[in-house]
């Protein structure tokens, strides 16, 4: 035979020879256990994988949503009560400030001081700033949680009561007489439209809420109900509070903050289906039964006035109202080579290693 005929057969033989491992039985629990434990534990480990690759997508590449939001709020509200004059409200009035990143402030309740100039005025009644004479009161002093300058000088507060005198915007704010039921209750019924514009940069995809389909008209009708109209991007404040679990009409006496969370997460494979928000509501600030101290939303704004004789005055307005914060978070995912050849490669690795050490451990 040449050796080129030689050389032939042995290729022949290394390309279609079958090997097949030798079986053999070992009649020891202690060894059959490792072994069918070992086989468990493959069993649990490609279920995992499968779980892991299929239901939690590891074949795909992921992005964080990047997003922009701008808001506008409609409603309109009259009030006439014992503490205060008739008045209309429109959006200039209770939207405070008009524009605002990813928020919006809504007023419902207040307490205003009017007519207020810069003059002297006893401090209101306080252990720090009652005094029996001058002597208790320091000129030039000012306390962080007083209403203006000590002047040195003890006043008259009330017929009972003396304190320092203090320069500041007089007469001095009394913030405790807020008014039991919110000023504006009609505010529960203001609507809000919201416009989100979303991007996933890696995958240079973008979205509005504003579905493709919607238009003008659908806009002026529209309002955003989870079970008839999930994708109307303009929803009335009183279903958004309702939602988060809370009454309005309680919310809005000493105010809170509430989120409305927008989900962008999406599948952006082919197969996957359309990419749509999802909508959701909850109170973000503390109202524990117990721990309930400095509850609610509140700040000071005032507006300022010039007499003919030049005199300045202002409306001090301690506003009390909802803010609602708009967060938008997602993350997207789509098919990708890398991640499924790294996941697919590891599986593969860890079968292989097994299968080689129980071919090991049956020799032994």
């Amino acid at each position: 035979m040449s050796k080129s005929a030689g050389c032939c057969k042995r290729f022949l033989h290394y390309a279609f020879d079958y090997e097949t491992p030798k079986t053999l039985v070992i009649p020891s629990l202690g060894v059959g256990f490792v072994f069918r434990f070992t086989q468990f534990l493959v069993v649990m480990y490609v279920g995992i994988d499968w779980y892991v690759c299929v239901v939690q997508k590891a074949y795909q590449d992921t992005d964080t949503v990047i997003s922009t939001v701008t808001t506008k709020v409609k409603g309109f509200a009259f009030t006439n009560t014992s503490d205060t004059e008739p008045r209309f409200w429109d959006v200039a009035d209770y939207i405070i400030p008009p524009q605002s990143d990813h928020s919006f402030f809504v007023l419902t309740n207040m307490v205003v001081t009017p007519k207020q100039v810069q003059s002297h005025c006893p401090e209101l009644p306080s252990p720090s700033t009652t005094c029996v004479d001058d002597c208790n009161c320091v000129e030039g002093r000012s306390d962080p949680r007083g209403n203006g300058i000590q002047t040195g000088l003890c006043e008259n507060y009330s017929t009972t009561a003396r304190t320092c005198e203090v320069l500041s915007w007089c007469p001095l704010e009394i913030d405790t007489k807020l008014p039991e039921h919110a000023l504006l209750v009609a505010a529960e019924n203001f609507t809000v439209l919201i416009k989100n514009s979303i991007t996933y940069p890696k995958f240079n995809f973008h979205r509005r809420n504003i579905l493709p389909h919607v238009n003008s008209s659908y806009l002026k009708r529209c309002e955003f109900s989870r079970l008839t109209d999930p994708h109307c991007p303009i929803f009335r404040l009183k279903h958004i509070v309702s939602e988060a679990g809370e009454d309005f009409q309680d919310m809005a006496v000493k105010g809170g903050v509430l989120g409305i969370l927008i989900d962008w997460s999406c599948d952006l494979d082919w197969w996957a289906g359309e990419c749509l928000p999802k909508y959701s509501f909850r109170r973000l600030d503390n109202k524990h039964p117990v721990n309930n101290v400095a509850p609610g939303y509140n700040f000071r704004f005032a507006k300022y006035y010039k007499a003919a004789d030049g005199e300045e005055t202002r409306t001090l307005i301690k506003a009390y109202g909802i803010r609602f914060d708009v967060i938008v978070f997602g993350t997207a995912g789509r098919f990708s080579i890398v991640p499924t050849i790294v996941n697919l490669g590891a599986a593969l690795s860890f079968l292989s290693l097994v299968r080689r050490e129980m071919f090991r451990l049956a020799s032994v």
